[in-house]
């Protein structure tokens, strides 16, 4: 995958320099936005971004009111306040922050962390989050022609 995306940067990078900054950094705010869509729809499926399930939660889960969790994971954790989408001129970026970013490090890598703070400590199993995925990056490359035939 890695090897996917220095292809893809040495590709783009002749391109992306005719643009002005501004619309380089419009294009990367619309790269991030799509990417940040399509890992949401990935974790509401409960599933990595190249489309492995995730180990399923185990049943012990309770909320704070005692009853049995239901739902899928990190159901609050994909939201946009948490997951953020931002565009720089030479950069798209799709991130967690604060508190959030904590939690899904944690769960994207599969560490040790506590379960409450100060309480017992749990080996996380990984469910990796966030992504690009070979469609992705399909279609991050036919939507940047796009808008660089669109503007010449």
């Amino acid at each position: 995958m890695a090897d996917d995306l220095e292809r893809l940067e040495d590709w783009l990078v002749p391109l992306l320099h005719k643009l002005e900054p501004a619309q380089r950094r419009q294009l990367a705010r619309e790269v991030a936005l799509s990417l940040r869509k399509a890992n949401q729809q990935t974790m509401a499926a409960q599933t990595s971004p190249e489309g492995e399930a995730w180990e399923p939660r185990k049943h012990r889960a309770h909320d704070a009111r005692g009853k049995l969790r239901q739902g899928p994971m990190f159901r609050k954790l994909r939201n946009a306040r948490n997951l953020k989408a931002r565009g720089f001129a030479n950069e798209a970026v799709v991130q967690f922050l604060g508190r959030a970013e904590r939690i899904a490090r944690v769960h994207h890598l599969g560490l040790r962390d506590f379960v409450n703070p100060g309480g017992a400590e749990y080996d996380y199993p990984a469910r990796p989050m966030l992504g690009i995925n070979e469609h992705q990056l399909e279609e991050i490359r036919d939507f940047i022609l796009e808008s660089i035939t669109a503007t010449s």
